[in-house]
């Protein structure tokens, strides 16, 4: 049994040296000070003898109740992580956050982390306990919110350890899980996008060219629906982005620094845009610099969720299109713009701040692209350095052979036979001395110089 001394008392547990001494710290239930006993774990008992672990346990006093706060209370991982998410994180990083972001990222940790481990200690968390509920989560959320509530995991016990509650972070190499759920990466094609450009023609003029407008430039709907008169200027073709959307509120910022800047517009697209303000005058709505391009039913800009139900999700169902939402037109318009323009340009057209999430998240890889490039890659090692036809053109009955106007039948052989010849010939011409043979006649040479030329 332990002895009690001045700077605290030691004992056995089991294989290992325990110290233990009392000190204020905050209690977790009550939000209050008071004194506990604090235990310490020392070392193994066949590693220390027990003044050596006593000598340890003092080392250890003072650098632990080292670690005060303002009011002189020690801080102690004996705190829940609750308390420690909303009286020391939370305060310090909403301050950075805008106010919807704060909203979103509170409601994650509060769901995905606070509920599950609310009235647990900080000191009683390891790696396993972490990854273990990482794991839980891969198989119910989606790879992005995975990703973000382990940057959220260790952002929060990293704090935990700067703010000297903990001197250990658990969450520093949990990692993400391999089998992760994939985000929807679904595109469409020119086609389907016509498409619905052409069902939209026939049901509304307004939504034709709203659509249109969002395809040819990819806005985001909080950018799109908030639009005014006063942001069009038809004489350079251009719209001013001033402001965004959220939940009905109107922001003067967006979501990127480049979101809110001055876009162009195609030539014949700005010219339906002059003939839409024309139409909506002789209707007698509002066309004012401060009215919106596209209003609602009472004047004020369209709710977004609304008009995606309502409209794009009807639509879907209407041409069977796989999805049809403003992000899925918005990477359509990335992933086929990439061979229309330089990624910079699509990156310029997107406002992305980085290229990397233009070319990573919204650009997709399209089986015909695929296709037309191991062709190219396959007609590069088939030539020979000049700029000629590739000699495995297709006719225009879909079948292969060389020549591209030439058949089989007309020189007497089987397609795999005069695909032989072909590329025999090929080799000759390209290299009319082959390799093999090169090194036989060095190598007969060599003999006959040693003189072992006969058998």
């Amino acid at each position: 049994m332990g002895k009690s001394h001045q700077k605290g008392w030691v004992l056995v547990r089991g294989k290992k040296w325990y110290g233990y001494f009392r000190r204020t710290v905050l209690d977790p239930d009550t939000n209050q000070t008071r004194t506990a006993a604090i235990p310490v774990a020392l070392g193994l008992r066949s590693e220390m003898t027990k003044t050596q672990a006593r000598e340890k346990l003092e080392s250890e006093i003072v650098r632990l109740t080292g670690q005060t706060s303002e009011d002189g209370t020690v801080k102690s991982g004996m705190v829940t992580f609750g308390w420690f998410v909303r009286n020391r994180y939370l305060p310090l990083k909403q301050a950075d956050w805008r106010e919807e972001t704060a909203k979103i990222k509170t409601y994650l940790i509060q769901a995905d982390l606070v509920n599950e481990f609310e009235d647990v200690r900080l000191e009683s968390f390891d790696k396993f306990t972490l990854q273990h509920h990482l794991n839980r989560l891969a198989k119910i959320h989606s790879k992005d919110r995975v990703l973000q509530i382990r940057s959220y995991m260790r952002a929060i016990f990293a704090e935990a350890v700067d703010q000297d509650f903990l001197s250990k972070d658990p969450a520093r190499m949990v990692k993400p899980p391999a089998n992760l759920r994939e985000v929807d990466r679904t595109t469409l094609t020119w086609d389907q996008l016509r498409a619905a450009l052409a069902k939209l023609d026939e049901l509304s003029l307004r939504d034709w060219i709203l659509i249109k407008l969002d395809m040819s430039n990819a806005l985001r709907p909080s950018e799109l629906f908030p639009l005014r008169w006063r942001c069009f200027d038809d004489v350079k073709q251009v719209l001013d982005i001033q402001e965004t959307i959220y939940k009905g509120k109107l922001r003067p910022f967006g979501k990127t620094k480049g979101s809110l800047t001055k876009v162009p517009v195609a030539g014949v697209l700005a010219e339906e845009l002059v003939e839409w303000r024309a139409q909506l005058k002789k209707q007698g709505k509002d066309t004012s610099p401060d009215a919106f391009l596209f209003p609602g039913r009472f004047g004020g800009p369209m709710d977004s969720s609304n008009y995606r139900h309502r409209v794009l999700h009807k639509l879907a169902d209407e041409l069977e299109l796989p999805k049809l939402t403003f992000q899925v037109i918005r990477r359509t318009i990335a992933t086929l713009g990439k061979t229309k323009g330089h990624v910079k340009d699509i990156q310029g057209m997107m406002r992305h701040s980085k290229a990397s999430t233009t070319t990573d998240v919204y650009m997709q890889s399209l089986e015909p692209e695929v296709r037309s490039t191991i062709n190219s890659i396959h007609s590069e090692l088939m030539s020979n350095g000049t700029k000629e036809p590739d000699p495995w053109e297709p006719d225009t009955t879909g079948r292969r052979f060389p020549g591209g106007d030439r058949n089989f039948a007309a020189q007497g052989k089987k397609p795999l036979e005069t695909r032989q010849s072909v590329v025999s010939e090929h080799r000759k011409s390209t290299n009319p001395n082959p390799v093999r043979g090169v090194v036989l006649e060095f190598a007969t040479k060599l003999l006959q110089s040693s003189g072992r030329g006969e058998c």
